[in-house]
């Protein structure tokens, strides 16, 4: 089955405000085996909601429009619905009773504005807000299932939570639809769909099909599977055994077919050899011990990091020589590799990591133009040092590159395994 989820509130489309309720929704709804296939934000208008109505009505067997129930004039999700579907409103008496109630036992005289809150479209069934004065709406057309709820996700959530057990569980024959994402850092996007689309291709005809989505974000790509299946446990099979065959397409570039993030990934790597390492940053400022430190329990690997931004700090902190960084400049391999060895050495680890480079957006050159990056990493007895570059301001510079140290020290905890 599909849904449509309609957010409503002019105030979603200013940057001040963000719609949260579709996320939950569509989480609760995946459980249950509904697919949501389209989101979408709209102001307060009645005629503009009403058309909103319309069009998902072609596409969706369940309906679930949030907000715009209130009892002021920009509130109008209930009158658009009942245009769209050209029935009247009717004053629903229990819910002026519960309205009346609720205002007494807070010591105040309910307003007449709130007995717009009591309209309800002819057909619909009235669900009780126990947290709030906007009950919710329920009613089917033509098939489909249409929700009405309030806004604010406290009133919002224990409603929807009781329609999902209720309502709609039975709908879908106590299927659900069960995700996992996979995900990969150090090749571009068209290279892992060249390697992965194959594969793609022969789940689309399996008995048990799994679809696919491939997402790009700052640092890795991800792909996305999901499966509609009885329960956990048969769901858990089929993407087991998909996550085996992306594994092996993909080999070290898939760095986790869990949430963990990349710091996470290799903290626990570190963790399980009980290796410690330390930092040296220049252009990235602290950033990639910053990202190390975030994971809870990092103390237990992290033993330090040096943040050595101009050439003296190299020298005077990490010991890279001065003809060193004259002869070669702060962003070359020599110096990088020096830096490993320097914060490695005086922090006594099993592992030093270091970036230097040219963030931007001034500073670049022909030879090294803005976004070069040079990452090495120390251990005993050998370093391995390697030459990046990343378009964008300094930000996705210096996250690109902090994604790109970790990944080096992932690596090479794998290649030091066998």
């Amino acid at each position: 089955m599909r849904a449509e989820i309609i957010a409503v509130g002019s105030e979603m489309l200013t940057p001040d405000r963000v719609d949260t309720n579709s996320l939950f929704i569509t989480d609760r709804l995946n459980t249950i085996g509904i697919d949501v296939i389209a989101k979408s934000v709209a102001a307060d208008d009645r005629g503009l909601l009403g058309g909103q109505l319309r069009l998902a009505l072609t596409r969706a067997d369940v309906i679930v429009f949030t907000g715009g129930l209130g009892p002021t004039s920009d509130d109008v999700t209930r009158e658009a619905v009942a245009d769209a579907l050209g029935v009247p409103l009717d004053e629903d008496p229990l819910t002026i009773e519960r309205l009346e109630r609720r205002f007494a036992r807070r010591g105040v005289p309910m307003p007449a504005i709130n007995r717009r809150q009591a309209l309800v479209p002819r057909g619909a069934e009235v669900i009780v807000n126990e947290y709030g004065t906007a009950p919710g709406l329920l009613f089917e057309r033509g098939g489909t299932v249409i929700a009405l709820l309030p806004g604010p996700p406290r009133e919002m959530k224990p409603m929807f939570e009781g329609l999902v057990r209720g309502r709609l569980a039975g709908l879908t024959g106590g299927w659900g639809i069960f995700r996992r994402v996979l995900k990969t850092t150090g090749r571009p996007e068209s290279q892992i769909e060249e390697v992965v689309q194959p594969i793609y291709a022969r789940w689309a005809s399996a008995p048990a099909p799994i679809q696919t989505t491939i997402l790009a974000t700052p640092g890795q790509i991800e792909l996305h599977l999901a499966v509609c299946a009885a329960n956990d446990a048969e769901a858990r099979v089929v993407l087991d055994a998909a996550t085996g065959e992306i594994a092996g397409a993909l080999g070290p570039t898939l760095f986790a077919t869990d949430t963990r993030r990349l710091e996470e990934v290799v903290g626990d790597m570190l963790r399980e050899r009980t290796l410690w390492i330390a930092t040296a940053e220049s252009c990235t400022g602290g950033l990639l011990a910053s990202r190390l430190t975030d994971v809870p329990g990092s103390s237990a690997y992290v033993e330090r990091g040096v943040v050595c931004y101009s050439n003296r700090a190299k020298t005077e902190l990490l010991g890279v020589p001065d003809a060193m960084l004259r002869e070669h400049g702060a962003v070359s391999e020599p110096v990088a590799r020096a830096m490993a060895c320097g914060i490695r050495e005086r922090a006594g680890t099993d592992l030093g990591v270091a970036i230097t480079g040219i963030a931007g957006p001034s500073g670049g050159t022909p030879a090294k133009p803005v976004g070069t990056v040079v990452v090495a990493l120390a251990w005993a007895g050998a370093e391995r040092v390697r030459t990046l570059w990343f378009p964008g301001d300094r930000e996705p510079v210096k996250f690109h590159a902090s994604q790109a140290a970790l990944d080096m020290v992932r690596r090479h905890l794998l290649k030091a395994d066998g």
